[in-house]
């Protein structure tokens, strides 16, 4: 016991000793001396969308730069979980990081906005409504008030469910224990579809399924794949229900520090990386429906009619979120 607490603290002093050398040699100011490289922190694994946007925005901003700005990404909570690195980018030690934005509704409330359920048809009509220029600055400024500026806004696909029960009407849901994120919007989502939803750890997904603790679970092809979740499941339903949105963010003042060429720099790249993450997400859901079809477990397509269903039992949702977001906001996503 007493190793493994060692092992903790030597860890926990490792990256503080790490974070206070960026902070020491990069400071918040120009690149123009830069002497060490920028850390770019994400919660994800190496093989994901996540990762990939990432690399891809680093890789612009050096090839941009001539070699002379310069990032290094950290993934799989190397430098901390969700929580910890929207705090420490906040805080400046830590420029920049790039996440899912489902953790940063506690931190930016107007980004709920994202929690409202079956919004969208396809993907190209979302990232449609997320490049539109009024929602895309409504929603900037209220990462620039929470003390970020947003350099750009990918995705993993749509959110989808798995499960042992079949589903080919919005009645099917009723009473399918499901698991979810701790998220309010979340849980009222599926009970409003009669659904018995459980907020549960994501470490303890693959054995609450393999073991009927939970009869499903939500999540994006992406993460149904690399957790090997569909061998536990007969059935994987297109719900998509949500955009698992992917945030790319940079300290506020850390970039406004930075001069006229550096910031053009930075945010050439991120829309370069946008759309490489975009292409490289859309290629990674047909192999990842291939490899769910290969194991024998069937892939439901929802119909027009349910869906407009589920759209019509989700209602309580949209009113609950629009009461504590911004209305501008709001409307301007759903267009209503």
């Amino acid at each position: 016991m007493r190793n493994v607490i060692k092992k903790k603290m030597s860890a926990g002093f490792c990256t503080a000793l790490l974070l206070a050398l960026f902070a020491a040699l990069t400071g918040c100011g120009s690149s123009d001396e830069q002497r060490y490289a920028w850390p770019l922190a994400t919660a994800s694994p190496e093989d994901t969308v996540t990762q990939i946007f990432a690399e891809k925005f680093a890789q612009e901003v050096s090839e941009r730069s001539g070699g002379k700005m310069k990032i290094q990404v950290y993934a799989n909570s190397t430098l901390g979980g969700d929580r910890e690195l929207l705090e420490t980018c906040a805080d400046g030690d830590i420029p920049f990081v790039v996440q899912n934005t489902a953790p940063q509704v506690t931190f930016m409330p107007d980004l709920a906005v994202f929690d409202l359920p079956c919004v969208f048809d396809s993907l190209e009509t979302c990232r449609k409504k997320v490049d539109d220029e009024r929602f895309y600055g409504l929603i900037s400024d209220v990462y620039t008030q929470g003390g970020y500026h947003l350099l750009g806004m990918a995705d993993q696909g749509f959110r989808v469910m798995s499960t042992n029960k079949a589903v080919s009407g919005a009645s099917d849901f009723k009473g399918q224990k499901i698991r979810t994120m701790e998220n309010s919007f979340h849980l009222e989502f599926w009970k409003a579809l009669s659904a018995n939803p459980t907020p549960m750890s994501f470490s303890e997904v693959y054995i609450g399924l393999q073991q009927n603790t939970i009869d499903a679970q939500e999540n994006p092809y992406e993460v149904i794949v690399s957790n090997r979740l569909y061998e536990q499941q007969d059935y994987v339903v297109e719900t998509n229900h949500l955009p698992h949105l992917i945030s790319l963010i940079v300290n506020d003042e850390f970039f406004e520090n930075l001069s006229d060429e550096e910031q053009e720099i930075m945010m050439a790249a991120a829309r370069t990386a946008t759309d490489y993450a975009r292409e490289a997400s859309d290629a990674r859901i047909a192999e990842r429906v291939a490899t769910i079809e290969a194991s024998g477990t069937t892939i439901v397509t929802l119909s027009d009619e349910t869906r407009e269903e589920i759209r019509e039992r989700a209602k309580p949702v949209y009113e609950s979120i629009r009461a504590v977001i911004d209305r501008d906001i709001y409307e301007a996503y759903t267009g209503r």
